[in-house]
């Protein structure tokens, strides 16, 4: 594959046909951390009704929390505990012209629906950006099969060299559909080129590939909950989430990424710095906080909880 990227592909242990997997699906995977038991996220590349096996790929981080290191370390016929099939990355339900637009690892969910869209004979178009040609995952496979239909992009490091997303996206249409899944930086440039051409953000699906990364300034928090009275604080690059968890606290959560809005909580005082995907303008005028992600402009926070 890549230097830092594994492809691996998991099977029953009785080697029985495995649930169904839609395009856009992904896996949560037990895996561990300093000993403990911590599930992670992978998406399945090879989409099918009747699969013998998933296929993921997996890319190490080195600087990352352990959890691609496990991965990268597994031996051949490691078992591991995982659940079905999830999809929150769905391909839209009806005739359309994909336009898919994938940063880094963000391939794999893409690549799914690359596939499944060949195979229809539906139109899309692929745009894939990297650093560099050798740091492409499945590059071998898209110039292969989907070159024709494909436009791959190298900026080594430098943002001003990779897709203009802006050419990329065009002038929004009923019949077009926008898909985008890599780092956080590739998913905000497209929401904001997409919201300044005009298009409805219904046609815009999206998947954030890897936690999110404290940002410059970011400080610590003192939270205090308020039906329990506990204060807990939260370091400058610890999430609220990660650190009701570590407090021995049992917060509802998901995708731990700001998309799903399972783990919004009131805020009851403070004031909120919202960095989710999902909430509405509604939602967050009523307080909530999706406290995965997002966190506070102010030294304290009080939540209902």
């Amino acid at each position: 594959m890549t230097a830092d990227v594994l492809a691996l592909w998991l099977r029953r242990a009785d080697h029985g046909l495995l649930p169904a997997a839609a395009p856009g699906s992904h896996l949560e995977i037990d895996v561990l951390i300093d000993g403990r038991s911590e599930r992670r996220c992978y998406s399945i590349v090879n989409a099918s009704l009747t699969p013998h096996a998933y296929e993921i790929g997996v890319k190490l981080e080195v600087s990352g929390k352990g959890g691609s290191r496990y991965m990268h370390q597994l031996a051949l016929g490691a078992r591991l505990a995982s659940s079905e099939p999830r999809n929150g990355f769905e391909l839209f339900d009806g005739p359309h012209e994909a336009v898919l637009i994938a940063g880094g690892i963000g391939i794999t969910p893409i690549l799914s629906m690359v596939r499944t869209l060949q195979a229809r004979e539906a139109p899309y178009t692929l745009h894939y950006g990297a650093r560099s040609a050798q740091a492409m995952a499945y590059r071998e496979e898209i110039l292969g099969h989907f070159a024709s239909r494909s436009k791959l992009y190298f900026d080594d490091g430098v943002a001003e060299a990779g897709m203009k997303l802006r050419d990329v996206l065009g002038e929004p249409s009923s019949a077009r559909h926008a898909y985008v899944c890599g780092p956080r930086p590739l998913l905000d440039a497209t929401l904001h080129e997409a919201r300044n051409l005009g298009w409805d953000l219904d046609h815009v699906h999206f998947e954030l590939f890897g936690a999110p990364s404290p940002a410059t300034g970011d400080g610590p928090i003192s939270l205090t909950l308020a039906r329990s009275g506990r204060i807990i604080e939260v370091a400058a690059d610890a999430s609220i989430l990660d650190a009701m968890i570590e407090a021995g606290c049992d917060p509802m959560f998901d995708c731990k990424r700001g998309e799903c809005s399972v783990c919004a909580l009131k805020v009851l005082d403070g004031i909120a710095d919202h960095r989710d995907y999902v909430l509405s303008e509604e939602d967050r005028l009523q307080g909530l906080l999706c406290v995965c992600v997002s966190r506070a402009r102010t030294p304290q926070l009080t939540l209902d909880a």
